[in-house]
Order: structure tokens, then C-alpha cells, then sequence
């Protein structure tokens, strides 16, 4: 279903071509939704840079393109605004006639993509024998919605967990374990994660203290990457125990992951190195093999080397990643890869990327986009932790949540005079204080670091998740008051629009395609909750002013109509997201 602003944007371009010639037809005309509704719903904006390039006033310009539109059934007659935008001010039958081929429509106006290959999306990538934590929040949640969003639309998502399972920090613990716990390295369980992360915290320290102890380490390693069976097993079972934890998590969080670890690759390193060679892009400096980079340098002033073999001839993390990225492009035969990770290695991936092109990994045709985020921060401000000064276990985060939640729809039941079963008191909780943690993250833009607070993000008033899960949850009361069932309203009916606030949520109503066109090209999930909150808000305006039950037919239907498209619309953002909806609230 072709949204207003195509259908807009695809008769202007029409009317260009027909007013100025056939060298104007790829021109963009600027077709946006007006920021003054006093104005008209939409503007066209092209008159104004055209004016340079015709050498005309651009109000003049702006009377040429509008006496070539065909806008007739779609618009009132256009007018001219300031120094010449164009306004336009859709017609409420066509609105109405719009709104009721989107109810009819199961994807809500949404288009599917056509021949558009695979898309590896790469996130959340935990570290073996650590705890998930607040840092890892971020990731997980973006990434999902990023995967949602693209696998609605209709592509091929590869959804991969490029978890930390190689390197050093297994020869630290194997080796401290085999003198304190040695059954951890032969036995299933033997250990929970808190007592393994508390062993690698041990290990570390010892290996910064003790030069023995630090030889002792990299000879396990070496054992380890060179296939001894003992130490594969031994690291087999630290990676199922921590794997098994991770899953917990991404249970309650409702994520879906392929894991292919940092150990995956390992096979692919050393034709990583032969491919730099082959390309002689790859130089010797002080013992180890680097590739110099074009716009990055130290503070000196030099130019800045990307290590991919260190002096030890051990690889390090942009080796792998380079393994991964020829793998997912030769093996996976994907055409666009998106890397969700933090801002902080925003550098790391310029430098990777620079690298492939230049050793001709990667070609034109694939697109590969690092999607940065900031960092979770407390109420004062400073990096989110606890009180003690160690990072917050993203567990116990959401078990605080859903306590939070709990506890204000326990104070809510009780003010209300309100009975309800322990299982619908546990369901809501769940749902309101995972819902809440996910929208607080989702709802800011991702490059910005954002403040963590309980009672701002279970607040029923402001841009919430509980804000848009009450202004579902209402809906339904409204089927349950009337005895509706919002499924069999009847054949043939259409939505008429009376009201402003009713013709005003219509409008709203067919701007969800362009809204998650818009997501899919940028990567920024905030503008789908900005979206949502203010479809809500316009909901609830139109509820308040509009009876919907007590109006006469055929207003009554048509008012069912848009309460259901607007639960409809509401249901689909919302699991575009990663959050579920309520029944009842």
C-alpha cells in the first residue's frame, strides 16, 4: 500500500518533469509532513532551491509545479506559504476512503521488500565467564528492534551473538582453576556463574601480579588454540556454563541469537594475513604486522597502524573481525552487514572497514554500517552502577524492574479498591517491567548516553511503555464494555471522519509505513516510539472528545473501526520493539 507521501512525492515529480523538462524527473521535491497544521498536512519545499538553478522567484516556480499537479481527488487546491511552499491539505474523504483500505490490510500499509538479500545483523556479543551486564542492555535491545524491523519489511535477517569465547582470558582461568577448582575443568556444573566470574577476577589479578603465573597462561593458550584436547574440553565446558546463563537473559528479554564466536573464525586468521599480503597492504612494525591507515593518527602526529598480528604472532580482535566479515560476505553471500555496538568502538570498526576495502574483502556491492549507541547512565549522572561501584548485573536490573512494577500495580489495585488473581498481578508486572526497561532504552536516540530512572520509565503519563500499554489495554475494555468483537464489525463499512480529533488520528494512522521506511534507512528506533506516543497521545485525545459506544450508526462502527486499526497499530510498533501488550492493566 502506497503511502500519502509516495503518492505525494511521485505526483510532484510528474508535475517537475511536465513544468521544467525531463531533466528534472530525479529530482527530489521534498514532500514532508507540515510542522504547521494550520498551514495544511503536508509541503513540498523544492521550489526554493530550484530557484537558483531557473533563475525564478520561487513563488513563481512554486505557481508552475502546482498549475501541473494532479492532486484533485487527494487534496484541497494548493497553496502557496512564505517564500514558496507549497501546502497541501488532504481531503477528509480521501482520508476516509485511505483509512479503510489500511484496515483491510493485514501488514497495517507496510510494504514488503522485493529481491533484497541478506542482512547480518551483529549484536549484543557478551564475553565468556563474565555476567551480561548493563553495558550489554543496549546492544541486545537495539539490535533485536533493528532485526524486527528489517525481518517485518521482509528481509533475510542473520541475527548473530559474537560472543567473547578466545584469547588470553581462557589460559588465566584454566590455569588458576587447575590449582583451586580443578573440577571445574572436567565437570558439567561445577561451578555457577558467580563463582566463575569471581574465579576470572582472581585469575586477572594474578596474572597482572605474577610473571610465572603469566608465562603459565599463555602456554595454555597456545595448548588451547593448538587443539589439546584437555584444554578444549575444559574450555567447552566454561563456554556451556556461561551459555547457559546468557540464555536466561535472553529469555526473559524475548531475543532470538545465532552465537558464532570469536572462535568460529579462528580457522579463517591466518588467510586474513595472506590476504593483506597478497594485496601488499600489510607492513612490519616493531616485531608485528600492520596494515597503516589513511585519516587516523596517534599523538604524535604518525600515521596509525591497525595491528592484525601482534610481535608474539597471536592475532587480536580486528584480525577476527576481518574473518567474519569475509566469511559473511563469501560464505553468507549477505549484501548488507549491521554492527550494533558502542560508540566507544566507533574507531575500531572505521579502521576495520577501511582495511577490508583496501584488501578488497569487501566489495561495492555489500553495505556495511556500524550503529553506535551511548552509554547507560545513574540518576547522577555518572556511568550506571552500584553502590559499591561495580557494574550492575543486567539480571538483577530486571528483576528491579519488575519489582518497581509490581509494587506500583499493587498501590494502584489497592487505591482502586481493585481484586485480581496472583497471576494476573505476575503477568502484569513481568510484561510493564521489561516493557519499561526496553522502551526507556529504545525511545532515545541510541547515539545519546541517557539517564536510568524506575519511576520515569514506569510512569502511566509522559512517553512510556506503560503510557502505550494503557492506551491499548483501553482500547479493549471498550470491546469488553460494549460486548464487541472487533473482528466482525460487519462487511462493507467504512470509516467516516466528523470530529478533528477523529480526522486528526486518521491522518496519524497512515503515517506508520513512512515512520518504519524511515527506521530501516537510519537505524534509529526512537523515531517508531516517537511515532507511537504520539499516536497514543492522539488517541486519547480522540476518546476523549468522541463517544464511541453511545454515538448513533453508522458513526458508532466507524469509531470501532478506529479504535481497532489504532490497537492494531499500537500491537504491531510495540512488537516491532520487543514489547509485549496487555489485555487488561
Amino acid at each position: 500500500m502506497t503511502s500519502i507521501n509516495e503518492q505525494l512525492t511521485q505526483n510532484f515529480q510528474d508535475a517537475l518533469v511536465k513544468s521544467f523538462g525531463e531533466d528534472f524527473k530525479d529530482i527530489d521535491p521534498q514532500v514532508t509532513t507540515a510542522r504547521d497544521l494550520r498551514h495544511g498536512d503536508y509541503q513540498a519545499n523544492i521550489a526554493l532551491p530550484l530557484a537558483k538553478k531557473l533563475g525564478k522567484n520561487p513563488r513563481e516556480i512554486a505557481g508552475i509545479i502546482i498549475e501541473n499537479l494532479s492532486l484533485d481527488e487527494v487534496c484541497e487546491a494548493p497553496t502557496i506559504g512564505g517564500p514558496g511552499f507549497i501546502n497541501l491539505k488532504i481531503k477528509p474523504s480521501y482520508l476516509q476512503n485511505e483509512l479503510t483500505l489500511l484496515y483491510n490490510n493485514p501488514h497495517l500499509g507496510i510494504e514488503k521488500v522485493k529481491d533484497s538479500g541478506g542482512v547480518i545483523v551483529d549484536f549484543s556479543s557478551p564475553n565468556i565467564a563474565k555476567e551480561m551486564h548493563v553495558g550489554h542492555l543496549r546492544s541486545t535491545i537495539i539490535g533485536d528492534c533493528i532485526s524486527r524491523i528489517l525481518e517485518f519489511r521482509g528481509y533475510e535477517v542473520l541475527r548473530l551473538n559474537h560472543v567473547g569465547d578466545w584469547g588470553t582470558q581462557f589460559g588465566m582461568l584454566i590455569t588458576y582453576l587447575k590449582e583451586v577448582y580443578p573440577d571445574a575443568l572436567t565437570k558439567a556444573n561445577a561451578l555457577d556463574i558467580g563463582d566463575l566470574v569471581n574465579f576470572y577476577k582472581q585469575a586477572k589479578k594474578r596474572f597482572d601480579e605474577d610473571s610465572y603465573f603469566q608465562e603459565a597462561a599463555r602456554e595454555a593458550v597456545v595448548k588451547l588454540q593448538s587443539g589439546d584436547q584437555e584444554s578444549r574440553h575444559a574450555w567447552q565446558l566454561l563456554c556451556d556454563q556461561s551459555r547457559r546463563e546468557f540464555q536466561v537473559i535472553y529469555d526473559r528479554l524475548n531475543i532470538k541469537l545465532e552465537e558464532r564466536g570469536e572462535s568460529f573464525y579462528n580457522p579463517f586468521l591466518e588467510d586474513v594475513i595472506k590476504g593483506l599480503e597478497q594485496q601488499g597492504i600489510l607492513e612490519k612494525n616493531q616485531g608485528a604486522q600492520c596494515v597503516f591507515l589513511e585519516g587516523f593518527t596517534n599523538k604524535s602526529g604518525d600515521p596509525l597502524p591497525l595491528i592484525v598480528q601482534k610481535s608474539d604472532r597471536g592475532y587480536n580482535y580486528a584480525t577476527t573481525d576481518l574473518a567474519a566479515l569475509r566469511y559473511r560476505i563469501q560464505e553468507d553471500k549477505v549484501k548488507r552487514i549491521i554492527y550494533v555496538t558502542d560508540s566507544g568502538q566507533s574507531n575500531h570498526f572505521a579502521q576495520v572497514f577501511q582495511v577490508a576495502k583496501k584488501a578488497n574483502f569487501l566489495p561495492d556491492t555489500v553495505e556495511v554500517t556500524h550503529v553506535p549507541f551511548g552509554l547507560v547512565k545513574g540518576e547522577n549522572g555518572k556511568k550506571l552502577k552500584t553502590r559499591s561501584g561495580e557494574t550492575i548485573k543486567l539480571k538483577d536490573l530486571l528483576d528491579e524492574a519488575i519489582n518497581y512494577a509490581r509494587n506500583d500495580l499493587e498501590n494502584r489495585l489497592q487505591s482502586e479498591d481493585r481484586k485480581e488473581s496472583e497471576e494476573f498481578i505476575n503477568q502484569v508486572s513481568e510484561i510493564v517491567g521489561i516493557s519499561a526497561v526496553k522502551y526507556a532504552d529504545l525511545s532515545q536516540n541510541r547515539i545519546s548516553d541517557y539517564i536510568f530512572s524506575y519511576d520515569k520509565m514506569l510512569a502511566l503519563q509522559g512517553n512510556t511503555a506503560p503510557y502505550m500499554l494503557y492506551a491499548y489495554a483501553r482500547i479493549q475494555s471498550i470491546s469488553r464494555e460494549g460486548n464487541i468483537d472487533y473482528e466482525n464489525l460487519g462487511e462493507d463499512i467504512k470509516i467516516i471522519l466528523e470530529d478533528d480529533t477523529e480526522i486528526d488520528l486518521g491522518k496519524y494512522l497512515l503515517q506508520l509505513n513512512d515512520t518504519i521506511k524511515e527506521v530501516e534507512k537510519t537505524l534509529l528506533p526512537n523515531r517508531l516510539c516517537d511515532y507511537l506516543y504520539e499516536l497514543s497521545k492522539k488517541f486519547n485525545r480522540f476518546y476523549e472528545n468522541c463517544p464511541v459506544l453511545k454515538s448513533d450508526e453508522p458513526i458508532k462502527t466507524s469509531r470501532l473501526l478506529l479504535c481497532n486499526l489504532t490497537a492494531r497499530t499500537l500491537k504491531l510498533g510495540l512488537s516491532l520493539l520487543g514489547i509485549s501488550v496487555l489485555e487488561r492493566m
